[in-house]
C-alpha cells in the first residue's frame, strides 16, 4: 500500500491509559496501535508515543537525562518508558512510549489549568525534540495534536531547521478542539528564544497573546482536524474561534479524517463490564442489559425506551436544549440515564431533573468507565444534541453496541450519523439541523415512536449500525496517507523556512 514503513512519532498531553481528561487521551492511545499494523502489507510501522509523565503515572522506566535550557536557566528532562501493546490479525506489536519527567511542571495534583501552562509545555516539547538524538531515533514525521504541542512545528521550522538530524522531520498538526487555544502573554516569546520580531499577526501574535494553538497551524507541514465537517466549519467565522482567516489560508494543507474507536475494546460480543453479551446475531439480548441498567440506576425495570447521555457537561453538549425539554420528554413513557461532569449548573440541573423524575431519571455525577459500557449497551438511544463537535466518539461507540444515535448535523457527528428514513430504511440514527429545543423534540420523538410502532424496523436499524465500521484500521490508513503527503510537502517547505 506504501512503498516502506515509517517511523512515527504521536506527541499529546494526555494519552490512554497513562492519563486523561478527554477524548484526545483516546485518539492518542488508540491510534498508535492502527498505525503499527496497518499499509506495507501488515510490516508495520515504527510508532512511538510521547507525553508528560504526570504525577500518579507508574510503571515507566528511566532511559535518561539531560538539561533543557530555555528562558535562561536550565530544567532537567528525565525520560521513562513504557508501552503500548497492539494486536492485529494475530500479531503482537509493542509501542514504546517516552514519558518527559520533571518533578517542578509535572508532579502535581491535576494536569491542566496552571499558571505556568506555557512554560510547562514549551518545555515539554523541547524535551522531546532533543529527547530523540540521544535515543538515536530519528523520525520520519512527529504528529503533534492540540495547542500543548503547537511549538514542536515551530521549533523545527524557526530553530531546528539547520541541524541535519532534524531538518528532514515533517509535521502533522491535529486540531481536536479548536476552542482550546493555549493563548499566552506577549513574554511567552522569551520562552521560546525568539524576539519581537515573531510578535506579528503573520506570525504569532494573537490579539495581543501569544497563541500555541496558532504557531501549530502556521508552521506544520499539514494540519489536519478530527473530521471533514469540522474542518470545513473551523473556516468560517461563526466556528473559526478568530482563527478561521489563518485557517482559510492554508486550506488547501488543510484535512479531516474521522476518529476510530478501538473494535476490540468496544466490542458487545466479548465486553465483559456489560451484563449479557450480545452481536448482531443475538441482538434481543441487547434487552437484558437494558434491565440490568435499570436495576443499577434504581429504575423501574420495564421495556420502555430508555436514552443515554454520556457527556463533559459543559455549553459545547448543547445540554441547554435538553434542560427546555426535559419535564416534557418525562411526562412520556420513558427513562434517561445520565452520567457526566463538568459545570455545576449542568451538574444541577440534572439533579434537580431527578428529583422531579426520580422514577424516569437515574443520574451519575462523575466518571465510571464500567458504568458508561453499560450504559452504551443498555439504552436504546443516545442523545448528543451538541452546539458543536469536533468528531464525538459517543455515537461511534453507541453505534457499535447497537444504540441508536439522536444527534444534531454538526462536526463528526454530521459525517458519521445519517438520518433514518422510514421509506427506505437508509440512515443509522436521527438527526437534525436547528439548534433548538423544537429541532430536538421532533428527533427523539420519531425516535421514540419507530421504537414503540415498529419493533421489526427498529432491529433492523440496530443492526445496521452494527454493521458499520468506525474502527482505527480504516482511519489508521488515511493518517498515513496524510503523513505521506506531510512528507512530500516537506522538501518544498524547508526552501522558504
Amino acid at each position: 500500500m506504501f512503498d516502506r514503513p515509517l517511523k512515527i512519532l504521536l506527541v499529546a498531553s494526555e494519552v490512554v491509559p497513562f492519563a486523561k481528561t478527554g477524548g484526545l487521551a483516546d485518539v492518542a492511545g488508540s491510534l498508535p496501535k492502527a498505525l503499527a499494523t496497518v499499509g506495507n502489507d501488515n510490516l508495520g510501522n515504527d510508532v512511538r508515543v510521547a507525553l508528560p509523565h504526570y504525577k500518579g503515572i507508574e510503571g515507566a522506566v528511566y532511559r535518561t537525562d539531560f538539561p533543557v535550557l530555555f528562558n535562561s536557566r536550565a530544567e532537567t528532562a528525565i525520560i521513562r518508558e513504557a508501552s503500548i501493546e497492539a494486536q492485529y490479525q494475530g500479531e503482537h506489536r509493542v509501542i514504546p512510549v517516552y514519558l518527559i519527567d520533571n518533578h517542578h511542571y509535572f508532579y502535581r495534583d491535576g494536569m491542566y489549568m496552571f499558571p505556568d501552562e506555557a512554560e510547562r509545555f514549551t518545555f515539554f516539547c523541547r524535551a522531546v525534540l532533543e529527547m530523540l538524538p540521544r535515543l538515536n531515533w530519528q523520525p520520519d514525521l512527529i504528529h503533534c495534536n492540540d495547542w500543548q504541542t503547537g511549538p514542536i512545528p515551530f521549533f523545527l521550522r524557526v530553530r531546528y531547521d539547520r541541524e541535519p538530524f532534524y531538518n528532514k522531520i515533517a509535521t502533522v498538526f491535529t486540531i481536536h478542539n479548536l476552542q482550546y487555544q493555549g493563548n499566552f502573554p506577549r513574554e511567552t516569546l522569551h520562552l521560546l528564544g525568539v524576539g519581537d520580531e515573531f510578535f506579528t499577526p503573520d506570525l504569532l501574535e494573537f490579539y495581543g497573546t501569544v497563541s500555541y494553538m496558532k504557531m501549530g497551524i502556521l508552521y506544520a507541514d499539514i494540519i489536519n482536524t478530527v473530521s471533514r465537517t469540522y474542518a470545513a466549519e473551523i473556516q468560517r467565522p461563526e466556528m473559526g474561534e478568530r482563527l478561521d482567516g489563518l485557517l482559510r489560508k492554508r486550506s488547501h494543507d488543510l484535512y479531516g479524517i474521522v476518529n476510530g474507536i478501538n473494535y476490540h475494546e468496544f466490542n458487545p460480543k466479548t465486553d465483559h463490564r456489560i451484563h449479557r453479551n450480545y452481536d448482531r446475531e443475538s441482538v434481543e439480548n441487547k434487552k437484558e442489559n437494558k434491565y440490568a441498567l435499570q436495576k443499577e440506576m434504581h429504575l423501574p425495570v420495564r421495556d420502555v425506551p430508555v436514552l443515554g447521555l454520556i457527556s463533559r457537561l459543559v455549553d459545547q453538549k448543547g445540554l441547554d436544549l435538553i434542560a427546555r425539554i426535559g419535564d416534557r420528554l418525562l411526562a412520556e413513557d420513558v427513562q434517561f440515564v445520565v452520567l457526566g461532569s463538568g459545570d455545576r449548573h449542568y451538574e444541577d440541573m440534572f439533579r434537580r431533573l431527578r428529583e422531579r423524575h426520580p422514577d424516569k431519571v437515574g443520574l451519575y455525577i462523575g466518571f465510571n468507565s464500567i458504568l458508561a459500557q453499560r450504559i452504551y449497551a443498555g439504552a436504546d438511544m443516545f442523545l448528543m444534541p451538541s452546539r458543536f463537535e469536533p468528531c464525538g466518539l459517543g455515537q461511534l461507540i453507541a453505534m457499535r453496541y447497537g444504540t441508536i444515535p439522536i444527534v444534531r448535523a454538526t462536526g463528526g457527528l454530521a459525517d458519521t450519523v445519517h438520518d433514518f428514513n422510514p421509506a427506505t430504511g437508509s440512515g443509522n440514527g436521527f438527526v437534525f439541523s436547528e439548534y433548538a429545543e423544537s429541532a430536538l423534540w421532533h428527533a427523539i420523538e420519531r425516535a421514540v415512536k419507530l421504537y414503540r410502532e415498529q419493533p421489526g424496523q427498529w432491529m433492523r436499524l440496530v443492526r445496521g449500525a452494527m454493521e458499520l465500521d468506525f474502527s482505527w484500521a480504516r482511519s489508521g490508513v488515511e493518517y498515513l496517507q496524510l503523513y505521506q503527503e506531510a512528507l512530500a510537502r516537506r522538501p518544498a517547505r524547508a526552501k522558504t523556512a
